[in-house]
């Protein structure tokens, strides 16, 4: 097949690639057998709105065509599993954590024979749904099954989002493997993909099921408290109780699972500092948004509700970006320990509710913690989670101000209800975020905001919420792995993987992160145990 780029067309609900691709190449469109879409995304630039396409096509005479231009072929995308090992295993692999990583790495070895058993400290996503709208309703947190642990990981409960920065063909194997379990086949060559945190809850469900008939096992509401490492075994205990023998535990725990973090501090692995961010979510109309980025509020019914992505660097050289922008979304209560407020965002499917959010975050280094130990970045975000908690006086409800009141803006306000309700649940109390950030981070939203506003017009306006802490954007910690084999430097025959472990940044890279992980275990190992 032959990639054709840049193929710009009008809006319009029925557009004819045969035609569009003919006069692109300059051939009749008889010469076409096949066509199939790569990539699809938006030029809204100078508010003339098209669709912009990338087509793989095939064609009768294809290297007539390569001669006479610079047209070339398409890129080969399929995924090939690695060639099996001779070693023989002598028990089978152990993963900790269910979310992409875990979930991934899991799905490839059961596919290759290799019979996972996959521990979960939360709860299948049938009954986490359960727990996570009962902590939004009545405030009542399940520690162990929440937002941030359970199956499917952090993902599951955000918008689902499936961007990726990394260039790595096992991207499109993941894609794949999310289509198959049910999710929109757009996602194959959106720009942005997404698939919703109400889809999503299928899709990984599906995976499972998957896994469990390639001889895979599953087992949720499963802790592991305790990792030991005896010559060439490593010991897992679960739940305070059972034990479990393995050769090759994959670590595929998130960003948040800090008594693991400990765990393995305590058991000497090799841990390191790792800069990530913290900040806050900002809420607009999703309309504004719309308007703004398209010309006109109304293309949303044709184009969707519209995002943004916008970065500053201030004047001391931090950074100060926006992050999981949620269309048509809502922020989230997304805690995981008690007496502590955390955000995150969300959107379902159709991106239609009445407000767009995303994270407004400021880089934060090691230079920022308050010590050299190898968990400080992770006390910090503890202390202000708790400090958020405690300045609202009120059961999970969550600090919340306007954009101006932050800016200290002068405006006359109606007694009336402000133009956006913020969408958090419990619920919100007034507070300013110098009460629970540090100075630095306050100082870099209070000079980036009127900065970021001449990039969208609207994002710094009056009415708009600011609503923290957002901590959890990524790990503080990078449990250091072997480059080549991305075992433990600290502990052969153990694989620290996905987000958790500082190795990837959302859903896509920390599945391909979890199938790197595999692969490494099935060109060591044979099958059969």
């Amino acid at each position: 097949m032959i990639r054709v780029n840049e193929i710009k067309v009008e809006l319009n609900n029925n557009i004819d690639f045969k035609n569009e691709i003919s006069k692109k190449l300059r051939i009749s469109k008889n010469e076409i057998l096949s066509y199939e879409i790569f990539r699809e995304s938006i030029d809204a630039r100078k508010g003339n709105v098209k669709y912009v396409y990338t087509i793989d096509v095939e064609l009768k005479n294809e290297n007539a065509i390569l001669k006479k231009t610079n047209f070339k072929k398409s890129p080969i995308t399929k995924y090939i599993s690695p060639n099996m090992g001779k070693l023989k295993l002598e028990h089978r692999p152990i993963i900790v954590g269910f979310g992409p990583s875990g979930m991934f790495a899991a799905l490839l070895l059961s596919e290759n024979g290799y019979k996972p058993l996959v521990f979960e400290r939360g709860e299948n996503v049938e009954k986490r749904t359960l727990s996570v709208e009962k902590f939004w309703k009545e405030g009542v947190l399940n520690t162990e099954s929440n937002v941030q642990f359970g199956e499917g990981g952090a993902g599951t409960f955000s918008d689902g989002k499936l961007t990726t920065r990394i260039k790595d063909l096992r991207s499109r194997k993941v894609l794949e493997e999310l289509v198959k379990a049910g999710a929109p086949s757009e996602i194959l060559f959106k720009n942005k993909p997404h698939i919703g945190t109400d889809l999503l809850k299928e899709v990984v469900i599906k995976i499972r099921e998957k896994i469990i008939k390639n001889g895979g096992e599953v087992i949720f509401n499963s802790r592991v408290n305790k990792i030991n490492k005896e010559k060439d075994l490593i010991k897992i205990e679960v739940n305070n109780s059972k034990e479990y023998i393995t050769n090759n535990l994959i670590l595929a725990i998130g960003h948040s699972a800090r008594d693991t973090f400990e765990e393995l501090y305590k058991n000497e692995f090799e841990i390191k500092q790792k800069p990530f961010a913290i900040g806050m979510r900002i809420e607009h109309k999703q309309k504004m948004i719309n308007k703004v980025q398209y010309g006109n509020e109304d293309l949303e019914v044709k184009l969707g509700s519209a995002e943004y992505h916008l970065t500053y660097q201030t004047k001391s050289g931090r950074s100060v970006y926006t992050f999981c922008m949620c269309p048509g979304g809502k922020v989230v209560a997304s805690s995981s320990e008690k007496n502590t407020i955390v955000t995150n965002g969300m959107s379902e499917h159709l991106r239609n509710e009445e407000n767009a959010n995303s994270a407004l975050l400021v880089s934060v280094y090691p230079k920022d913690f308050e010590s050299e130990h190898p968990l400080a970045g992770m006390y910090l975000q503890r202390k202000i989670e708790r400090k958020a908690f405690e300045v609202t006086e009120n059961n999970y409800f969550a600090p919340s101000i306007r954009v101006g009141e932050f800016l200290e803006e002068a405006k006359e306000k109606k007694e009336s209800v402000y133009s956006i309700e913020s969408s958090y649940k419990p619920g919100v109390e007034k507070v300013h975020p110098k009460e629970y950030l540090p100075d630095f981070i306050v100082d870099a939203l209070k000079e980036a905001l009127p900065n970021l506003n001449k990039r969208l017009k609207g994002f710094s306006d009056f009415d708009a919420l600011l609503t923290g802490p957002e901590t959890r954007s990524s790990s503080p910690i990078r449990i250091v792995r072997n480059l080549e084999s991305f075992e433990s430097t600290s502990h052969k025959g153990i694989f620290p993987c996905g987000e958790g472990a500082g190795y990837a940044g959302g859903i896509v890279s920390s599945a391909v992160d979890g199938l790197k992980v595999a692969e490494k275990i099935i060109e060591k190992y044979s099958n059969k145990l």
